[in-house]
């Protein structure tokens, strides 16, 4: 998917789901023509999760609304089968609780299916390093739910501990910090003078730690707590 130093290996394999199939086709097309390798569709949810799991795309571009079961539970499966698995969701639907739904399902970026082509292809491209893409607007809304939810009681205090703090190494929140900059896996291995797959480590144990899903979540906690502005 990624090679050793965070970039992304072309062509980025994608699946586009959606129950309409002249649409299906149509952003298929679309990607294809623009130098996508388009691996599977698929038209009703079951499907797009036993597809997913056979193509193992790098991108899953997810309409939410599919007969058989709904674009949310097929985004936890497919993320839960497989991690590195991004998911873009391609709704025609703004509302703020499909959204946030989407996004602690574990969908990477969310955009409105009023987008243009180019959009779509920009979205897709950043989706595939792990980059958070949401339609404008549905950004701030996703931020200001994880201020919402960081702003509650975490739950009992570690002994010692501040309340509801889970414990990170000085490295951990170091890179923390960076992945809130906005900061590339490359660019923060760059930085801190180690490997890729250590910063990718690093990640992993962070998010197992604060009990979040996927690095859009993990941004979201940064800059909750001001990490991205010291």
């Amino acid at each position: 998917m990624t090679d050793s130093t965070g970039e992304h290996k072309d062509p980025i394999k994608v699946m586009v789901v959606d129950d309409h199939p002249m649409w299906r086709d149509a952003v298929a097309r679309d990607l294809s023509e623009s130098g996508f390798e388009v691996v599977a569709t698929a038209g009703d949810g079951e499907q797009a999760v036993r597809r997913a799991k056979a193509a193992v795309p790098d991108v899953l571009v997810l309409d939410l609304n599919l007969p058989g079961k709904p674009g949310v539970q097929v985004c936890k499966e497919v993320v839960a089968a497989n991690p590195a698995v991004r998911v873009l969701v391609l709704s025609a639907s703004g509302e703020h609780a499909d959204v946030l739904e989407a996004v602690k399902s574990g969908a990477t970026g969310y955009l409105l299916k009023s987008a243009s082509t180019e959009e779509l292809r920009d979205a897709v491209r950043r989706t595939a390093v792990g980059d958070p893409v949401f339609t404008p607007g549905l950004a701030g809304l996703v931020l200001g739910e994880y201020r919402r939810l960081a702003s509650e009681p975490a739950g009992p205090a570690p002994a010692g501990g501040e309340p509801g703090a889970p414990r990170l190494t000085e490295r951990e929140t170091e890179v923390l910090r960076l992945v809130a900059k906005g900061l590339s896996y490359k660019q923060i291995a760059e930085r801190l003078v180690i490997s890729h797959r250590t910063v990718q480590n690093h990640v992993q144990n962070t998010l197992g730690k604060l009990q979040l899903h996927n690095r859009v979540e993990l941004v979201r906690y940064a800059i909750e707590r001001g990490l991205d502005d010291e």
